[in-house]
């Protein structure tokens, strides 16, 4: 029933004005990707915003919380920062706090992660073998959080279906109603939904994974 109407919506549009909303969407979806990539370069992180995705670094974070990164270069590693890093074969980023900083009398610095809810520290999650990270490693740290608001990313990703269906359906319906207010949420819409349900939750290692962002 919703596709017919959508397709009589359609026909009642002349060409210029179907035109005109498509053209319209595709300078929204274009702005929104170069602001995104725009933060990447401000923050110096390939990932300036991540969605937690489990428990272990409670209190201090929830799942669902989304994270601000930065990750410039100057800035030096230190006890007691929270950072989002990569471990090799894993395909999601890990959200936890330096637990200790090893330097190297060449300057060279490696550190030690951990969880502030796990109980030991993230050795059993590095590649085997590994007993350290680098600053090659890091995603990106910790600079800001709003509580709760990814939750919605992690609802997407566990019901990629429902995903896709709703901004689709959005997205219809935006070039239709002819409304600019609804068709900039569209396309934004569908921007965020595309940059936040990708690998870029966080998790937390031992308790429960996470993703779209980093897991605790």
């Amino acid at each position: 029933m919703l596709s017919l109407d959508f397709l009589d919506d359609v026909r009642r549009m002349n060409k210029r004005q179907l035109y005109y909303q498509v053209l319209n969407f595709g300078m929204i979806v274009s702005s929104a990707l170069m602001i995104w990539k725009g933060l990447m370069v401000i923050t110096g992180s390939e990932s300036p915003i991540v969605v937690v995705l489990s428990g272990s670094m409670e209190p201090a974070f929830h799942r669902g919380d989304l994270l601000f990164l930065t990750n410039r270069v100057e800035d030096p590693i230190r006890v007691g920062e929270i950072v989002v890093f990569r471990i090799e074969g894993r395909e999601i980023p890990i959200v936890h706090r330096v637990l200790k900083i090893h330097e190297k009398q060449d300057g060279h610095i490696k550190f030690l992660t951990k969880g502030d809810n796990n109980a030991v520290d993230d050795r059993g999650l590095y590649k085997q073998g590994q007993h350290w990270l680098e600053k090659k490693d890091v995603v990106g740290r910790a600079r800001g959080f709003v509580p709760y608001i990814g939750i919605v990313t992690i609802l997407m990703n566990d019901y990629p279906k429902f995903k896709y269906c709703f901004c689709w359906v959005y997205l219809c319906w935006s070039i239709v109603s002819k409304k600019p207010a609804s068709l900039v949420l569209g396309g934004c819409c569908l921007v965020v939904t595309e940059c936040w349900s990708r690998p870029w939750p966080v998790t937390g290692g031992y308790p429960e994974d996470t993703y779209g962002g980093t897991s605790g």
